[in-house]
């Protein structure tokens, strides 16, 4: 027999051999004993797939293939994936799904290399979604979505945990913000709005709820103390575990209801305000007062007001001082 006039492999044979791939494959990502892929059941695997979308039609079965490498996914997560999650609560759910995360990733790399001729034809004629982006689809379509509500309060309520002095895993957290992060695919819509939205409504009504007591307890410039410290530990939360874009958003929702809400009564407080601090020369507090309200669109108005007032009456009072003593 020439080299030419290869052997024709039906479908349901060559599925059936490619089926054992996968297996392997789920058994590496379980933790079960199973040895690694060597390179000649790499080769197989890839050897097989190029095979069948090679051969003559109507033997031709890329279409096939391309549909059980998304049915593969589909299987695996549903039979394995999701119920291992639904039994999970809060911080373990949230770990589980960060590992999940991880090994979907992995089997979308190796599934997509044992597929790998169907991405640069088949594919690339059809204008497909390629296989790495029907992988991710298959996470975001059936765990993600059914998920995200679960993870989002998880997350949120251990972000006010730590902000309530209670340690909690920021790098937990960083993996699963990630996550919202990556399955939008270069886009952030995922992260922003399935998350982020939720994040800063609660950022601001935390921050309130503080503010409406210190605001009554605090003399200004423990106020101040207060204020300038949260902001500094929310800009320390985004280097650690929140996106980046998320700064300006949180530091403005920190900013809001600390300072804008309650600047009329934290200025005008009867022995510690704007006023007094002027009066008796603290220069420390109503330095912190400017790096603070500068931050405010407008914030400062109210600061060179009761300024303007003090400089006035001191100078007022001077010319009276030099008029008496005249």
């Amino acid at each position: 027999m020439a080299m030419n006039e290869r052997k024709t492999i039906d479908l349901e044979q060559g599925w059936e051999f490619m089926q054992k791939g996968i297996t392997k494959l789920k058994n590496i990502l379980e933790g079960l004993p199973e040895p690694q892929f060597s390179s000649e059941d790499y080769m197989m695997l890839y050897t097989t797939i190029y095979n069948m979308c090679t051969q003559k039609p109507p033997h031709d079965y890329s279409q096939q293939l391309y549909d059980k490498y998304r049915e593969s996914f589909e299987e695996y997560i549903t039979s394995t994936v999701l119920p291992s999650l639904r039994e999970k609560h809060d911080e373990f759910m949230l770990r589980e799904l960060v590992k999940r995360w991880a090994n979907h990733k992995v089997m979308v790399r190796w599934l997509s290399r044992f597929f790998h001729y169907l991405d640069r034809y088949f594919i690339a004629r059809r204008s497909l979604p390629p296989l790495n982006e029907v992988g991710l689809t298959c996470f975001r379509d059936l765990v993600y979505q059914e998920l995200n509500g679960k993870v989002r309060d998880a997350v949120i309520s251990l972000i006010d945990q730590e902000r309530e002095g209670e340690q909690i895993d920021r790098a937990l957290l960083k993996n699963v913000l990630d996550i919202f992060v990556e399955i939008g695919m270069g886009q952030m819509d995922y992260y922003e709005n399935d998350f982020e939205a939720a994040m800063l409504k609660d950022t601001a009504a935390y921050y309130s709820r503080k503010a409406s007591n210190w605001i009554l307890d605090d003399s200004c410039p423990d106020y101040m103390l207060k204020a300038e410290e949260c902001l500094k530990r929310e800009k320390d939360r985004v280097s650690h575990y929140l996106h980046s874009s998320s700064e300006p958003k949180l530091l403005e929702k920190v900013q809001h209801e600390l300072l804008s809400v309650y600047a009329t009564q934290l200025l005008e407080k009867e022995h510690s305000g704007c006023h007094a601090l002027l009066r008796d020369d603290k220069v420390e507090d109503l330095s912190r007062m400017f790096r603070l309200f500068s931050k405010i669109p407008r914030g400062l108005d109210p600061v060179s007001g009761i300024f303007k007032q003090h400089v006035t009456a001191e100078g007022t009072a001077l010319v009276k001082q030099a008029e008496d003593a005249a």
